[in-house]
């Protein structure tokens, strides 16, 4: 399976996984009136419209790129995540008021056996998911998916806290206090997806242990006196280096050429997803012009 499937089938897991959890969150919810399964229930429900929305920004991003896009669609991922990470600081904050509420007027959980039941499937079912969605991360470095995995992750552990609050329900205010410890992770959460998805849409460098190894793949090949102004960045699955590569005065047009296409093929042999956009300067430049390559040898 190629790796656009691989994370169309993510997202469509997600949507099937949410839309089942909200369903079984409603029945133990109207069987125990629990407060922290309300708050998981809340949650799950934003998962809905948070993995659609993934659904489709995936769909966007892998569109190839046309005349009117001509660096591809990738963007739409971290646009969806910093969406989705609106979402989530909307039902965090909705718990909290609830929960304080909840506080102030305590009341007691029914049917506890019935909540444990549910919740303990829940909890299988959301370690299923983010298991099969580190494993599509591993292999396609989606930003949709990391950001959708990371809210799931955040229900693992609301799921295992509204577990704990059922076994420990005769102690009512443990049940409020519970769901403002689930609204507080998931506010953390979305503070973490809306910080990658701004700075993929703001075009932040790449990593620098990324950078180094571009700089070591340049530096290595054959013929290659130095590169400078090398600028990095992520859309989506993709990324993207530019740089200007420094070669000797003497080469002919076809000799600096073949050596660009090496260095070219070279950082595309080590990175997936990559666009490569090189100028060539004659190495005498370097005497001459005032800024200097990052990390240049």
């Amino acid at each position: 399976m190629n790796k656009a499937k691989l994370v169309r089938l993510a997202t469509y897991a997600s949507v099937f996984i949410a839309t089942t959890l909200f369903i079984l969150k409603v029945i133990a919810w109207w069987q125990t009136g629990s407060l922290s399964i309300l708050a998981s229930l809340l949650d799950s429900f934003v998962d809905i419209i948070a993995s659609v929305m993934i659904a489709i920004a995936v769909q966007i991003a892998q569109t190839p790129a046309d005349t009117e896009h001509r660096f591809g669609h990738g963007k739409a991922e971290p646009l969806a995540a910093l969406a989705q990470s609106v979402f989530i600081v909307g039902s965090a904050g909705y718990l909290v008021l609830y929960a304080l509420d909840r506080m102030l007027h305590p009341q007691a959980t029914l049917e506890v056996e019935t909540g444990l039941i549910i919740m303990s499937f829940s909890l299988l079912m959301t370690l299923g998911l983010i298991a099969f969605q580190y494993y599509v991360i591993r292999h396609t470095n989606s930003t949709a998916i990391r950001a959708d995995s990371l809210h799931y992750v955040s229900d693992l552990l609301a799921n295992i806290l509204v577990i704990l609050g059922l076994w420990l329900s005769h102690i009512q205010w443990l049940d409020p206090l519970l769901a403002l410890a689930i609204a507080l992770w998931i506010f953390r959460s979305a503070v973490l997806i809306a910080k990658e998805a701004a700075n993929q849409l703001l075009d932040r460098e790449l990593p620098d242990e990324m950078r180094l190894q571009i700089q070591a793949i340049i530096l290595e090949t054959p013929n290659v006196r130095g590169f400078n102004d090398l600028r990095t960045y992520q859309s989506g699955p993709n990324r993207f280096i530019q740089f200007d590569l420094e070669l000797d005065d003497e080469l002919t047009l076809a000799e600096s050429h073949e050596i660009t296409e090496q260095v070219t093929l070279a950082l595309k042999a080590s990175f997936e997803h990559i666009d490569v956009m090189i100028h060539q300067e004659p190495i005498s430049l370097k005497h001459v012009e005032a800024h200097h390559t990052w990390g240049r040898s």
